[in-house]
């Protein structure tokens, strides 16, 4: 990467940074209900709708965890279509899918119930109701959209995506293998309903790679180049919280504190980063999960020990402040920030969560991964120090092991 490109893509996000301001940032309106989820049903009559989708992926539906909404939907009489074939990483085709039956059943509601492959499907179809000329790989990038969305409502089931606060959504094309974010303040949702009973009782493994998801977005907002006060705040919330909670979940599922904890945490580390924005742990995540449909939580766990450590001394000044925030000890910000970084190393390992990527990626397929993430990258992301592909290259082999 020579000195022009590093300008260039400086220039680029000062640019971004300043007009920032003048954009349409909001919050989603936090509901909350005595029964949670069963409360929903009322509420979206009250807002005057009267056909609802629920798109929900298959495991939390063959499991019964949108019954209570479905009972009550049928008794106040509210129109109900259930979308329960969300996967993990979900397609052009599969939002398509969705798109139809909204359409075909006269819905004018969207409820997602699950992780972000729930939410970021109807996303992407509340942008295909507003926008319905618009294809959906024309709506890669940002600001793409810039119409209002159906009423929308996300229930988050994991601690982790953040996708109940964020203006992105991540689809994957099937064909080409390519898994790109569509970035537009239309795609906030428009109500967040954090029910901490819906995350009870997870398995551990999901717990644990949503959680470092939550973690790296947090992380990554706070050490970019695009931070508000307010962004710095919520993401100093979040690993706190994080840091508190998230081995307690792990390792107790049923301890309801620990898992309301982790809810908020994640809701501020996806307000942090909706703003902050993320970095190269993402484009890597994204890159890994269009190739190999691995797991986005699962992804960024692994591959954020390894980036952090490539910032070096970039970042020892922020991640000392929040070594600080999480009572890690040292005598100077980079003993604290390498502590910093050890301590995420010790959680993974704590739970389960591998540090390498063995017998997953394929050297044959590294430089086209290495074009797509260097592509998400530059010039949008405010990282902290820039990474050129061949260091792109060399961080995939050292994920081979």
């Amino acid at each position: 990467m020579n000195i022009f490109q590093k300008a260039w893509y400086r220039t680029y996000q000062k640019t971004i940074y300043a007009v920032s301001p003048f954009l349409p940032w909001r919050q989603p309106k936090l509901l909350s209900f005595k029964d949670g989820i069963k409360d929903l049903p009322k509420f979206i009559l009250e807002s005057n709708h009267k056909s609802v989708m629920l798109v929900v992926d298959s495991n939390l539906a063959k499991m019964g965890m949108p019954a209570p909404f479905i009972e009550e939907c049928a008794n106040v009489g509210l129109k109900l279509t259930v979308f329960d074939k969300v996967f993990p990483n979900p397609t052009i085709d599969l939002v398509e899918d969705a798109l139809k039956e909204y359409k075909a059943n006269g819905c004018d509601c969207l409820v997602a119930l699950g992780g972000g492959s729930s939410m970021d499907c109807a996303k992407v179809v509340g942008a295909r109701v507003a926008c319905p000329k618009k294809p959906i790989p024309k709506m890669k990038g940002i600001l793409k959209v810039r119409k209002k969305l159906p009423m929308f409502v996300a229930i988050p089931t994991t601690a982790g995506t953040g996708s109940e606060t964020t203006l992105a959504a991540v689809i994957s094309n099937s064909e080409t293998h390519e898994k790109y974010a569509i970035n537009d303040h239309a795609l906030i949702p428009e109500y967040a309903l954090l029910d901490a009973s819906l995350t009870l009782g997870l398995p551990p493994h999901i717990t644990s790679t949503t959680g470092i998801d939550a973690l790296t977005h947090a992380v990554e907002a706070y050490i970019g180049k695009g931070n508000t006060k307010q962004t710095k705040e919520m993401a100093e919330k979040a690993v706190k919280l994080i840091f508190e909670n998230l081995v307690t979940a792990y390792q107790d599922g049923s301890n309801f504190e620990a898992r309301e904890n982790m809810l908020k945490g994640s809701f501020y580390a996806g307000a942090a980063f909706t703003r902050a924005y993320v970095g190269y742990v993402h484009a890597m995540a994204h890159t890994l999960g269009g190739f190999y449909h691995t797991p986005h939580g699962l992804a960024n766990s692994v591959i954020l020990p390894y980036v952090l450590e490539f910032f070096g001394e970039s970042i020892y000044k922020k991640l000392a402040k929040l070594a600080d925030i999480v009572g890690i000890k040292g005598d100077s910000d980079e003993q604290k920030a390498k502590a910093f970084i050890q301590a995420i190393k010790d959680m993974n390992n704590t739970m389960n969560i591998p540090d390498k990527f063995v017998d997953v990626i394929k050297e044959e397929d590294i430089p086209l991964m290495v074009d797509r993430a260097y592509a998400e990258a530059h010039p949008l992301y405010p990282v902290p120090k820039f990474m050129s592909k061949s260091q792109l290259a060399e961080m995939f082999r050292k994920l081979i092991g």
